[in-house]
């Protein structure tokens, strides 16, 4: 069963995070199958995309219960952010549908959409401080678009969840909807029915004025420094011990 699954509808394509039995969260293998999603979707003709998670989360985070990968650590963190990086080179605007976490990692991967829904039962948070790690996937660069400076520092130095009517208010959101799966669907229907070579030039230019590789450049460099240090080690061992 492969940990991301791709559907079409339409004009509208829809990519599920398939990790249920762990709230979706994020392994190597669910960040390769989520690329080559993206690659599908961009050669789909699909108008508008939904981004969503299949059980009872949209993506709760890192999955620490994983062993850490061997290997080349800049290429694995250049590899997570190639996610955003792919979600904003889309020429479909993508819709998150957050239900449940969206914790650290699947917070990020919210962000990295142009449009976020979240069910009522949404949580948000950035709890890397507390796990002694650095954020990544340009959080450091869109949160603060999103909520101001003062908010973002707020968020990612308490680590504090939030739920879907504070993250509303913040503007986290775009809204707050009884049943996310059918509203995100809904609002991708209506902007697949659009000119789709507008659709994109309106993309491309609200997002021009965000320069996201400098953002993710850093984020590598603090994950680097982070990565192995005892903090992280005991964060990991006691989450571990949790479960």
């Amino acid at each position: 069963m492969s940990s991301v699954e791709v559907g079409l509808d339409g004009g509208v394509a829809h990519i599920w995070l398939n990790r249920p039995e762990r709230l979706n969260a994020v392994a190597e293998v669910l960040v390769d199958d989520l690329l080559a999603a993206l690659d599908t979707v961009a050669r789909s003709g699909a108008g508008a995309v939904v981004l969503a998670g299949r059980g009872r989360a949209f993506c709760a985070g890192h999955d620490l219960k994983q062993p850490e990968p061997e290997g080349d650590s800049r290429a694995r963190l250049e590899r997570l952010q190639d996610v955003t990086r792919r979600l904003r080179a889309l020429p479909q605007p993508v819709i998150a549908a957050v239900h449940g976490y969206a914790i650290g990692a699947g917070a990020e991967f919210a962000l990295g959409c142009d449009l976020i829904l979240a069910a009522e039962d949404a949580v948000f948070s950035f709890p890397e401080t507390g796990l002694g790690l650095s954020v990544t996937g340009a959080a450091s660069r869109l949160l603060p678009q999103l909520v101001g400076p003062l908010k973002a520092k707020e968020l990612l130095l308490l680590g504090e969840r939030i739920d879907a009517a504070t993250a509303l208010r913040l503007g986290l959101v775009n809204a707050v909807v009884p049943d996310v799966a059918a509203a995100a669907a809904d609002w991708a229907r209506r902007i697949a029915a659009r000119p789709a070579g507008a659709v994109t030039l309106a993309k491309r230019a609200l997002d021009a004025a965000i320069e996201l590789e400098p953002a993710l450049e850093l984020e590598v460099s603090h994950a680097l420094l982070t990565e192995h240090t005892p903090e992280v080690a005991r964060s990991a061992a006691a989450f571990r011990s949790r479960e």
